[in-house]
């Protein structure tokens, strides 16, 4: 008998153990996939798109702030090195132009994948030009690679075109 009683749960270790389960069923539901997967692609976004803000002062035209970074201020610290950019305009325009259009893409969950490459690329550029900003360079190309891994979810409009157009028999 005495045996017994101690199988037998207590009534308060039922309820922990619910609430426990109710607790972790709510996180489940918070971080799902495709929630994780939006935020994913937002919280790589934003770095990006700020910097680019920064360099543009009217539709395809480069302040004079960001060539002079390139030519002046930024350096390629590989062996041998550090090195000066090669074609500091043309390296402005295409960091400026791709820091606003991945970022744009990944927020429309469009061309994911190849935006998020984009990003892993350019952050390894941006490593090779701050070597001591590797612990934010290392954060942003997890992102990266987590979109390209697993893509952008449910809340984009990759799943809505792979859904609505390229299999519209599902």
């Amino acid at each position: 008998m005495i045996s017994e009683q101690r199988i037998m749960p207590a009534e308060n270790e039922l309820s922990v153990a619910a609430l426990l389960g109710g607790a972790s069923h709510l996180i489940q539901t918070l971080a799902a996939p495709s929630m994780v997967q939006l935020v994913l692609r937002l919280a790589l976004a934003v770095p990006f798109w700020r910097s680019g803000m920064l360099k543009w002062s009217g539709f395809l035209k480069l302040n004079d702030t960001a060539v002079t970074l390139f030519s002046d201020e930024f350096m390629l610290h590989l062996p041998g090195g550090p090195y000066h950019y090669p074609a500091p305009a043309v390296m402005a325009f295409l960091s400026g132009c791709g820091e606003i259009l991945f970022p744009v893409l990944l927020v429309l969950g469009l061309g994911t994948r190849f935006a998020a490459l984009g990003l892993l690329f350019m952050t390894l550029i941006v490593e090779l030009t701050v070597p001591d900003g590797w612990p934010i360079h290392i954060t942003w190309a997890a992102m990266a690679l987590g979109i390209m891994a697993y893509g952008p979810g449910r809340i984009s409009a990759d799943h809505l075109l792979c859904k609505f157009v390229l299999h519209p028999e599902k």
